[in-house]
């Protein structure tokens, strides 16, 4: 596995004691927005558009059982396309 996410997977495990509150930050453009909302089905998500109105922020606060989780989810919005992780 790649090192980056080793370290990223020891620092959640130092910080948090699971099952904790984890809160996700993206900005997204406003194209590809249903695809990254699709992550967070079962959870609240607060949108906010930007000032020109092309990209929309996600706030995702979610009940995550371990580090192993977060990280998928990140994986899994990395595929969006032109997603960034804050």
């Amino acid at each position: 596995m790649d090192n980056s996410i080793e370290s990223f997977r020891e620092k959640l495990d130092q910080e948090y004691n699971w099952p904790s509150l984890y809160t996700f930050k993206f900005i997204v453009p406003v194209d590809n927005i249903s695809a990254l909302k699709k992550i967070f089905q079962n959870h609240t998500v607060t949108e906010k558009k930007s000032r020109n109105g092309n990209y929309v922020s996600i706030t995702a606060e979610v009940m995550a059982q371990s580090s192993d989780y977060i990280i998928n989810v990140y994986l899994e919005a990395n595929k969006v396309e032109g997603v960034i992780s804050l």
